[in-house]
């Protein structure tokens, strides 16, 4: 389906475009050099172009190349397994806007397409701020991985506008392609692992459509989606710059920064990872009271998607041994063994020898990393 103009900058790229995308990368000699020599390694180019000429589709590209050459080799060299719950009551549908909590930049969106893909589903178009988009291969890339463009860089006075046409965007992909979209709770990663659904992202949504917000939010089928890591790979990233905020309020991450935590988080040690999805929550919405003030509704709103999130984290031995070691006694000491809590010590002890940053605050790094993995059991706890 063709979408309007007022979208053309922004959108992901048409089936009829992949070719172009597909030869326009192999063409890149700084693609070349950082993905696909990494990803094909020993595989002549020559090869390469002639066994991507198939792809005649993104989800064909997706499942030949980003699928088996990418996303299967991660999951074999930089973790210990994957999971999933996923099972929606709808068997055909795929209009969902799959609202999750944000544990990488990349990778996020790529395993809810590991699941989708090979059920035959279409993979998740995504929202990617153009402040990532550092040189054009990656652009190109991303949008040929169903990627819509989010203006990160506009000024407050045009912000308002900015953000209605990713609302319209947004709309225009669930309910007229009836596709699914991927959109994290917030704008950013939660650095501390509190996965707080943003009220300005929920205001976002509510800025197309039409009738009451209860009724633009609901055909939008918002479907909670939690992601679990056993390891963050950048979580020592994550915490010398908690430091150097703390130090220099005015501290910005630059270009380089953003690579390294897209590199760190790509290829670093995840351990075991989990993807839990609820069901849509368009009754619970139905049911809330739409005579409250419009930020108390969107309150409600957000709690409604926070404790679905909170309730789908898997729970792994790291998460109990953090909050333990954060609060100074044993109360989780029953769900992990004295190997395995000698195993998360020695992994953190590693990722606090990695940080570089000047003068470091080793007491206030390590609690900001026993935060990070603490944080999913508090917030589970809190609502079982």
């Amino acid at each position: 389906m063709e979408v309007p103009q007022e979208f053309e900058s922004m959108r992901s790229y048409y089936d009829s475009e992949v070719q172009g995308a597909i030869q326009s990368l192999l063409e890149d000699d700084r693609f070349r050099r950082t993905v696909l020599n990494r990803v094909m390694k020993g595989i002549p180019l020559w090869l390469i172009r002639l066994y991507t000429r198939r792809f005649k589709t993104i989800n064909h590209f997706q499942l030949g190349v980003i699928y088996p050459f990418i996303l299967k080799k991660i999951l074999r060299d930089s973790t210990d397994g994957f999971s999933h719950n996923f099972k929606l009551k709808s068997k055909d549908r795929e209009d969902y806007l799959f609202m999750s909590n944000h544990r990488d930049i990349v990778l996020d969106s790529a395993y809810l397409d590991y699941i989708l893909l090979p059920k035959g589903k279409t993979s998740v178009e995504i929202g990617i701020g153009n402040n990532l988009l550092i040189y054009p291969w990656i652009e190109t890339l991303v949008r040929l991985n169903r990627s819509f463009v989010v203006n990160r860089s506009a000024s407050a006075a045009e912000l308002i506008e900015a953000s209605a046409k990713l609302s319209s965007y947004i709309r225009f992909v669930i309910t007229q392609k009836q596709k699914p979209v991927w959109l994290a709770q917030r704008e950013g990663r939660a650095k501390d692992s509190d996965d707080r659904t943003q009220k300005s992202v929920l205001k976002m949504l509510t800025m197309s459509g039409e009738g009451s917000l209860c009724e633009r939010l609901a055909s939008l089928h918002i479907t909670p989606l939690t992601i679990s890591y056993e390891y963050d790979p950048c979580d020592y990233l994550k915490a010398q710059e908690f430091q150097q905020k703390r130090d220099n309020p005015g501290f910005k991450k630059s270009k380089q920064d953003d690579l390294d935590n897209m590199k760190t988080g790509i290829l670093g040690y995840k351990g075991h990872i989990h993807y839990q999805v609820s069901e849509p929550i368009d009754r619970e919405i139905a049911l809330l009271d739409e005579s409250v003030p419009r930020n108390v509704f969107l309150d409600q709103v957000a709690a409604i998607v926070d404790k679905h999130i909170f309730k789908g984290y898997k729970i792994y031995p790291g998460n109990r041994i953090a909050l333990d070691m954060l609060r100074g006694d044993n109360a989780q000491s029953q769900y992990y063994t004295p190997k395995e809590k000698q195993k998360f010590e020695r992994y953190l002890d590693g990722q606090l020898k990695k940080i570089t940053i000047p003068n470091p605050d080793w007491d206030y790094l390590r609690e900001r990393i026993l935060t990070m993995y603490a944080n999913p059991l508090i917030n589970q706890l809190s609502v079982m």
